[in-house]
């Protein structure tokens, strides 16, 4: 049986479909529309419950609950009363993966719901216990804790043992689409369904957090689906997630190439060359480079030095971990520059930036239990190669997945052939997936009049996704909107140190759900936010500057207290 959906109806629209399916649970879950709240028989009455196909706007064949938990703890503190639904949407096409996705509802609920992104390629349920990224320190359970019903999915498959590195499920379209951006529709409808049949009345707020893949499906639900969302949180967003592939492939060309890829030692020594340098820019060495664009602007890896020694191998060749090699040098500058494509994609791209990369943390060896996460999500262990191992870059193993799976779709295929600016024959294809995969759309005017609020984030050390990308996002959304307009309902902040995820110098720490709730609730938008490090100097604090600011020492006080700094521009 075929469905015609509408794209976008509206959640209310959805819950007058729920009385064809299902009204008969909500009276029984909330005694019959009493007031009284029953949430053992609505916990019981939750494992039966199902959604048709047309009560989902994106073609599915129908949602069902396939199991119900209670949800507890080995050893620790025990997590509020709550339980937890397991739930699978039904593809279309009989050879996709279905969509696994959970949600937990508390017992004592706040009304509002916090959907989680994901991450990578996704392919696994993230945790709804804590916040997507960059977490406030509020115990084991900050969401449950605080009344929030909670939903997250795989995104319309199942990973592997490459994890969020798998790429396979490319060669099935309706895969492809659900990770792109569609999954999101779909479980977002289901959850709402089932939250609103569980307490008998709709969420009252609703709220989306994720960082990468999960930053861009903020992105991508607040562009695509505005009446929906009462607020998201986006930070280090992979937006144009198929121009960031398209670097990913020139960067895996370079550092492929031979004495190309530095050892961690060499990582560690171009990191201290550029922290002697730069450090002291913002008016104090502290392990962390604040003036990034200024770095940016004088450091280079070719005439640096550190401690009287130049950076650079005198021979021009690899002569060990003491210095770097030519090949080093130049791949670093790859990594450091923008890709330009040989014509625009039909996402409407140019380009994607270069990194960030002087005095961010490539992987090295180091005592912080971070330093393995750190170092997997950087450069990892070993040189790009096709087919990439798990131990190669994070984006070379990103880029040679998408190129093997999504582009060619030959298991077989040598992804360090492509040339990414000009891939020649693959054109076509790589074109269609910019349209799926590039959520650039940057008229947020309807998520605006509705009121939705927009926290965007990103550490200014990332070499995983571009800082200077999410930068350009910003910027693009004042040139479509209005600086006043986009004032209103969105902030952007930039976060000196912080790597991708996890950093061992600055490990961001921001409360980024309650500075949301804040201000969609009562209206009071965020000021003088506070960033603290848990992993660098843990318990230090730095201001949380609005973009283009950053925090420069003011030449007295704690170095380790946010007070002691101001934001400025360059």
């Amino acid at each position: 049986m075929t469905h015609s959906f509408p794209t976008h109806p509206p959640l209310a629209r959805n819950m007058r479909l729920l009385a064809t399916a299902g009204a008969a649970v909500i009276l029984t879950a909330c005694g019959g529309g009493s007031g009284h709240f029953d949430f053992d028989r609505a916990s019981k009455d939750l494992a039966t419950q199902k959604v048709t196909a047309g009560q989902i706007s994106l073609p599915t064949s129908g949602a069902a609950v396939t199991s119900v938990e209670t949800p507890s703890a080995a050893s620790g503190p025990q997590p509020p009363t709550s339980v937890r639904a397991n739930i699978s949407i039904g593809p279309v096409d009989s050879a996709a993966p279905a969509i696994k996705m959970g949600l937990i509802l508390p017992k004592e609920w706040n009304g509002k719901v916090v959907m989680i992104g994901g991450g990578g390629y996704n392919g696994t349920i993230p945790s709804l216990y804590s916040y997507a990224a960059a977490p406030a320190s509020q115990g084991a359970y900050p969401l449950l804790s605080q009344g929030y019903a909670v939903f997250a999915s795989d995104s319309g498959h199942q990973a592997g043992p490459a994890g969020s590195r798998d790429g396979s499920f490319g060669t099935n379209d309706e895969a492809v689409a659900n990770f792109s951006g569609a999954a999101l529709k779909k479980v977002s409808d289901v959850a709402n369904l089932l939250v609103t049949s569980f307490y008998g009345r709709q969420p009252d707020r609703r709220y989306f957090i994720g960082g990468s893949t999960g930053g861009r499906e903020a992105l991508a639900v607040a562009q695509k689906w505005p009446g929906d969302w009462d607020g998201v949180v986006s930070w280090y967003p992979a937006w144009n997630a198929a121009s960031l592939d398209l670097q990913f492939g020139r960067l895996s060309r370079a550092f492929a190439q031979p004495d190309a890829y530095p050892s961690k030692a060499q990582r560690k020594l171009l990191r201290q060359a550029a922290l002697a340098q730069c450090d002291a820019l913002d008016g104090v060495s502290d392990g962390v480079i604040s003036n990034v664009a200024a770095c940016n602007a004088q450091f280079d890896p070719a005439t640096a030095q550190l401690s009287g020694k130049a950076l650079r191998c005198a021979s021009g060749g690899n002569e060990g971990d003491a210095c770097l090699s030519d090949a080093m040098i130049a791949a670093l500058k790859v990594y450091n520059t923008a890709i330009t494509f040989g014509s625009p994609l039909s996402s409407g791209e140019t380009q994607y930036p270069g990194f960030n990369v002087w005095g961010a943390e490539l992987g090295e060896d180091g005592p912080s239990p971070l330093q393995p996460t750190v170092t997997l999500l950087a450069m990892n262990t070993t040189a790009p190669a096709s087919p990439a191992p798990l131990t190669a870059p994070y984006w070379a193993v990103f880029w040679d997945q998408w190129v093997r799976y999504f582009v060619t779709r030959d298991a077989n295929f040598n992804s360090l052939s492509l040339d990414p600016q000009n891939p020649g024959p693959w054109t076509t294809r790589i074109n269609a997936l910019t349209k799926l995969q590039d959520i650039n759309s940057t008229d947020l005017s309807a998520f605006n009049q509705r009121g939705g609020k927009l926290l965007m984030a990103h550490g200014q050390a990332d070499v995983l996704v571009s800082t200077r990308a999410t930068a350009q996002y910003y910027e693009r959304l004042k040139q479509t909107m209005g600086a006043a307009a986009v004032k209103n309902f969105a902030r952007y902040y930039e976060v000196p140190g912080y790597g991708h995820a996890a950093s061992t110098a600055f490990n961001a720490n921001w409360d980024s759900l309650k500075a949301l709730d804040a201000w969609v609730t009562q209206g009071q938008a965020p000021t003088n936010q506070v960033v603290s490090d848990t992993a660098g100097v843990p318990g230090r604090t730095r201001p949380l500057c609005e973009y283009p600011s950053w925090p420069r020492y003011g030449g007295s006080g704690d170095v380790n207290k946010a007070d002691s700094f101001n934001c400025v521009t360059n």
